[in-house]
């Protein structure tokens, strides 16, 4: 995509963080952006202050674990713009520790929110988008926990990685890019994400960190401006780190990357006869 004036964007976990961030800095290129998330009072702030922006915005509460919430949220944006040119299926939820303490509830819960609610954004969101014509986007926001050892996190994001990958093919051509987020200590109150956990996936998760809010991290606005550019560019990986973090990213993935070469070198097997 080129043009971002007089477009419309949505974003789902839009009330803070680095949702709150993108649909400022949509609204900061002349975009029109509906802003969704879990809490409501959230979403209408950012809302408000895109429209302070001098573009018309819309808050929606939505919970995209729950495939109606998505599709009443994809209704109420066309209803209200008539078309969707960019779409951010951003909101997200993260458990520390080790996954061998955690709970099926406790993964049911994760994938829930980082996976399905990505599904549910694209099924909700796609076919319109090619309906309309012209030219779109779908940001997909995993991490850099996608690239291993990120516990049942990192799981679910190396999900929404390899769902990016597989969109981004198979839309080749149609006008509607993909890109999928992948930051690293941002500043955002993810850490708390249990305070919005429903009951039914069970009793909390132990919170190590406790409910902090990360405050010594990227600025949120820093990775939606790359974010921007990755949409503008239609660059499909949008990596996003303090400066000095390419230090600790690159060695390990670099390995991991090496004993899956060796591995496929040494699974060649004879063909069948």
């Amino acid at each position: 995509m080129k043009t971002f004036v007089d477009k419309v964007a949505v974003v789902t976990g839009g009330g803070s963080g680095i949702g709150a961030a993108l649909a400022c800095a949509f609204a900061g290129e002349g975009m029109h952006v509906v802003v969704a998330d879990i809490e409501a009072d959230r979403a209408e702030q950012v809302a408000a202050e895109a429209r302070a922006l001098g573009v018309r915005s819309l808050a929606v509460r939505t919970d995209v674990a729950e495939a109606d919430q998505v599709w009443a949220l994809a209704d109420a944006a066309f209803e209200q713009f008539g078309e969707v040119h960019v779409l951010c299926n951003n909101a997200g939820v993260l458990l520390m520790g080790s996954l061998t303490d955690k709970r099926a509830g406790d993964w049911r819960w994760v994938f829930s929110v980082n996976l399905m609610g990505v599904v549910h954004g694209i099924e909700a969101f796609l076919p319109r988008m090619r309906g309309q014509g012209g030219e779109g986007h779908i940001l997909n926001t995993a991490s850099v926990a996608a690239l291993g050892a990120g516990g049942i996190y990192g799981a679910s994001k190396a999900a929404v990685l390899s769902l990016s990958e597989s969109l981004q093919s198979e839309l080749a051509g149609t006008g509607i890019g993909v890109s999928v987020l992948c930051p690293s200590y941002v500043n955002s109150r993810i850490v708390g994400a249990q305070r919005n956990r429903p009951a039914e996936f069970g009793p909390l998760a132990d919170e190590p960190y406790g409910r902090m809010e990360v405050t010594t991290g990227l600025d949120p606005s820093t990775v939606a401006n790359a974010t921007l550019r990755a949409i503008r560019s239609g660059e499909l990986y949008v990596f996003t780190y303090p400066r000095h973090g390419r230090e600790k990213l690159e060695p390990p993935f670099e390995a991991r990357c090496e004993q899956i070469r060796k591995a496929i070198a040494l699974g060649q097997e004879p063909d069948p006869s």
